[in-house]
Formats: C-alpha cells, sequence, structure tokens
C-alpha cells in the first residue's frame, strides 16, 4: 500500500503530478493500471455509483470506500471527505482521525458547509484541526469552494487559501478557478502546491504546469463520462436496435482483464 510520503513526493516531483478521480474499485484499478501514479476518490461520483446526488452519503459510507479504494490498488489515494461531515473543528478532527485508519495517503477539507460558505476564520480553524489530527500521516488538501458555488471572487479565495497555508494545510485547491490570470494569481499567492480542477475550455495540463500548478483534478468528469457512454449505447439499442456499442465493450471487457488480473 502507498504511503503519505508517497503522495506527498509526487506533489513535489519534476511533473505535474495528474489525480484522477475513481468513483469505485474497478476504476481505481484500471486508472492505476494506465499509470496514473496516484487517484483520488470523487463525492459526485461515488454517490452517483449509490443512485444519490453529490453529498449523499453518510460518513461511514464514504471511509468504507476510501479503505476499498486504498486496500484495491498500490498506488496513493487521496479522500475526498467533502466536508468532513462537521461543522465543527472538533468534528473534522475525528473525520480525519477515522481517514487515518482506511489506508488512504491523503485527504481534503472544504470550506463549503453545503448551505453556504463557512466564516473565514472557522474555515482556517477547520484545516487546522484537520492538520493536527492527521498528525503527519495524511497529505491533507484544503479546498476553497468559492468559484465552483458561483462566487467569483478571487481576493477572498486568495485570502482564504492564504490561511489555509498557515493553518498547515499541505495542498490548496480552489476548484472553479479557471482562466489563466486566477490560476497565475492562486499560484503566485502561495509557497504550497495548488492543484486545479480541469473543466471543458481549460488550458491543457502542459500550460498549467507552465503556471506551477503541481496537481491536477478531474472531479467526477470521469464517472459522469462513463455514465454518458452507457446513455449513448442504450440509446443505439432502444432507437436504431443496432449494436456499435459492443465494439467498445469489448475493449473495455480486454482492459478490465488486464487492470483486474
Amino acid at each position: 500500500m502507498a504511503t503519505v510520503d508517497d503522495l506527498r513526493d509526487l506533489h513535489h516531483g519534476s511533473e505535474i503530478l495528474m489525480m484522477p478521480n475513481a468513483w469505485d474499485v474497478g476504476s481505481a484499478k484500471i486508472l492505476a493500471h494506465l499509470g496514473f501514479r496516484a487517484v483520488a476518490t470523487t463525492s459526485s461520483g461515488s454517490a452517483a455509483a449509490r443512485g444519490k446526488l453529490d453529498g449523499g452519503l453518510d460518513r461511514d459510507t464514504v471511509l468504507t470506500h476510501v479503505r476499498e479504494l486504498a486496500e484495491a490498488v498500490d498506488v496513493p489515494v487521496s479522500a475526498d471527505l467533502e466536508r468532513c461531515f462537521a461543522d465543527a473543528p472538533e468534528g473534522v478532527a475525528d473525520t480525519i482521525r477515522a481517514a487515518r485508519a482506511t489506508g488512504a495517503a491523503g485527504a481534503s477539507v472544504e470550506d463549503w458547509s453545503g448551505d453556504a460558505i463557512y466564516d473565514a476564520a472557522l474555515a482556517a480553524e477547520r484545516v487546522a484541526a484537520a492538520v493536527e489530527a492527521a498528525a503527519g500521516t495524511l497529505v491533507i488538501t484544503a479546498r476553497a469552494e468559492n468559484h465552483i458555488h458561483g462566487i467569483d471572487d478571487l481576493r477572498d479565495t486568495i485570502a482564504r487559501l492564504q490561511s489555509f497555508q498557515q493553518s498547515g494545510a499541505d495542498v490548496l485547491f480552489a476548484p472553479g478557478i479557471r482562466t489563466r490570470e486566477q490560476i497565475a494569481a492562486v499560484v503566485g499567492s502561495v509557497d504550497v502546491p495548488v492543484s486545479v480542477l480541469v473543466r471543458p475550455g481549460m488550458m491543457p495540463v502542459a500550460e498549467l504546469a507552465a503556471l506551477g500548478v503541481r496537481r491536477v483534478s478531474v472531479g467526477g468528469a470521469f464517472a459522469f463520462n462513463a455514465y454518458a457512454a452507457l446513455a449513448d449505447a442504450a440509446g443505439e439499442l432502444l432507437s436504431a436496435g443496432t449494436y456499435g456499442f459492443a465494439e467498445g465493450a469489448g475493449r473495455g471487457s480486454g482492459l478490465a482483464r488486464q487492470a483486474f488480473g
């Protein structure tokens, strides 16, 4: 099983870390087989795999899911723990301590309550609690959620990320920033690795790396691409009664045999 040191080193290596998000054991194994050096879980993708919307899983279910992925692959796994299933710093710490037992090498904590962005001071306290509870056994990613929730306030986002750095976070993440100017401003404002969520129309990974980004995430995109492929295949069968999808299924079956064998 990969260690926290492995994941930490990947954030400081010579190449940008591409850390895709797996939504089940099979996808984690395939991503590792394809050569990705680390994987993360995805709250939206893992919820969808159980027929629920993002945020619809309880803490025990999420931690069990993280353990399953960590035990299934030999690369580091970082756990998407949303808001750590708590508002108070003490609750955040409790979730991080529980995550330490899953075999994960990293974990994240968000400043989004599910309804609103936490007060900046409380958000920083929550990150500090996560860092203290991790005690060096997890790479802690602190997330500033403004932009992914439609709050276009880069000044506040940067201030939050700086406070998270001061609270001891190993990696900083502001999902939803997407322009060259936004990304350069964030990277230039902090001294620890920055992760970026890739979205349609954004610059390629090589250009992100040139700006100083150290990690890229796909969030739930791979999971929902799989559902889109399912809908396309089902639509062909329903509307045309043809089986073009079977060709792709054969390729996927072969890949699964390689990855699962």
